[in-house]
């Protein structure tokens, strides 16, 4: 500490020095006409005498990463936001009286600079200075001599430096901006419209998740970050929209790991008059899109993993999932022998837990989850974990509903949707006495809705796909904090 805090003061020195003689790296900005990434696309193959005989002209800007002064010369590399790197050539004889300034840059100072273009003996793209301006300068040093940021934590914390140094992260955040793209992209050639609904709710609801609570003072009411848009947009549903979706965040009070923030990214969309069974389809075709247009193939490395996202992808019923793992058929439908069979098979089953979440979260995630490496949709889940979900006809304790596992875990959840008002004011019901009963994460009682489907709400099937999920598929990223700019994380000491 006490070395990065003498290099501060040594560059605020020059700081000082460099407002002495009128130059405040603060003062103004520069216009840049070109990209480092441009200019070595365009003009990197050319020959010295090509270059030379155009006597190209160029300004750029950026941050120094590595200065080289050799008296007379100085050779500087700055990275720009294409995420390139150019060489700029500072030589005395060109610059005069101006040379001696460069003496007062550092690593890390960003700096604009006008001249010509040129190829060295080494055959390396340069800028020959003409004009040069430091537009700010880095008081603190950059880590690690320059060469990295690999502690995690800091990485996290200070995602700006990490940005700087590791040019990696920042394309993982151009591919994050081209996966949604794509995603919104073929979502509107479909017919869908993007809309917006609200970010506090006077009642939780549309997932099964423990909520952020907030208090607006002016309405001297309770609010809740929301957990999920769905109520809001079947809501939308009843007002005569057909095809819908929203992209946003969603707020869930729960633990943070490598797969879950607090705040994380979803897609919610809704399409009336079809089903779960026309949505296994659609999610083909949505996701193979956005993979092609951002990695370019449907076979790709995941870690050690080779996924491969051609359709039709695996179709397995919930408890046909589980039989196919090892627990025998109708032992999951009966919650003693259930317990009683995970215990004998060495998973922990908490003497609380509500009887509906027994199978899902405990059993079904440790047998099942891990072993869903390729792209697999699981249907027909039961009643109980599944409020909003419609009922099978020909078997009404499960539900019209899939889940999408790739390597090994949920990456979409979706339903035909529950358009009957009784029968979602009885699971309602059901969840309230659930959340009486110390169940955190149990929906409540939402009138309005119930008064908004019992003016009718048209058939129709509705998906949420997890967007930082599917960026950490398709980046071969193993942490949700790597596909996130900045993930919560606890204050500093």
């Amino acid at each position: 500490m006490e070395e990065i805090n003498e290099l501060i003061e040594q560059r605020k020195k020059k700081l000082g020095e460099l407002r002495s003689i009128g130059t405040d790296p603060y003062d103004e900005g520069f216009s840049a006409a070109h990209y480092a990434a441009e200019l070595i696309n365009k003009h990197g193959e050319s020959d010295h005498d090509t270059l030379e005989a155009a006597n190209l002209r160029c300004s750029v800007a950026g941050r120094i990463l590595a200065m080289r002064n050799f008296g007379k010369l100085a050779f500087i590399h700055i990275a720009d936001a294409s995420d390139e790197r150019i060489q700029l050539c500072f030589a005395r004889d060109i610059l005069q009286d101006k040379y001696p300034i460069i003496k007062k840059f550092d690593v890390g100072d960003i700096v604009g600079v006008s001249g010509r273009l040129f190829k060295t003996k080494t055959g390396e793209l340069t800028v020959e200075v003409h004009e040069f301006k430091i537009v700010s300068k880095s008081l603190r040093p950059l880590p690690e001599k320059w060469h990295g940021l690999t502690d995690v934590e800091t990485r996290y914390r200070q995602r700006y430096v990490d940005l700087i140094v590791n040019p990696a992260v920042k394309k993982t955040f151009a591919m994050r901006s081209r996966i949604i793209k794509a995603i919104r992209d073929f979502l509107e050639t479909k017919g869908f419209i993007e809309v917006e609904t609200p970010m506090m709710h006077p009642i939780a609801g549309g997932a099964a998740a423990k909520p952020f609570k907030t208090f607006h003072n002016a309405l001297d009411i309770d609010l809740y970050l929301r957990i999920a848009p769905e109520l809001y947009l079947k809501r939308l549903l009843v007002g005569g929209y057909d095809k819908i979706f929203e992209i946003n965040k969603n707020f869930r009070n729960e633990g943070i790991s490598t797969k879950h923030n607090p705040e994380f990214t979803m897609i919610e969309f809704y399409i009336a008059y079809k089903d779960y069974k026309f949505l296994m389809d659609f999610t083909e075709e949505l996701i193979c899109d956005a993979a092609l247009r951002s990695v370019g193939s449907l076979k790709f490395k995941y870690g050690e993993l080779d996924i491969d996202l051609t359709p039709p992808w695996k179709r397995l019923t919930f408890f046909g999932a589980l039989e196919e793992k090892g627990l025998p058929e109708g032992t999951a439908r009966d919650p003693e022998k259930s317990v009683e069979w995970a215990r004998r098979h060495g998973i922990n089953i908490p003497k609380d837990l509500p009887e509906g979440k027994l199978i899902f979260d405990e059993i079904f995630s440790e047998l099942v989850e891990p072993t869903l490496v390729q792209p697999t949709f699981i249907t027909d889940y039961p009643v109980e974990i599944s409020p909003l979900a419609k009922r099978k006809k020909d078997n009404p304790a499960l539900v019209d509903r899939f889940e999408l596992f790739v390597v090994g875990r949920e990456l979409a959840n979706a339903f035909s949707e529950l358009n009957d008002p009784i029968d979602q004011r009885g699971r309602f019901q059901a969840q309230s006495e659930a959340k009486k009963m110390g169940d955190e994460e149990a929906h409540a009682m939402d009138e309005d809705f119930l008064r908004a489907l019992e003016y009718g709400m048209p058939p129709a099937a509705g998906e949420g796909i997890g967007i930082d999920r599917l960026v950490m598929l398709l980046t071969d990223s193993h942490s949700i904090r790597d596909v996130i700019l900045f993930p919560q994380l606890k204050p500093e000491q």
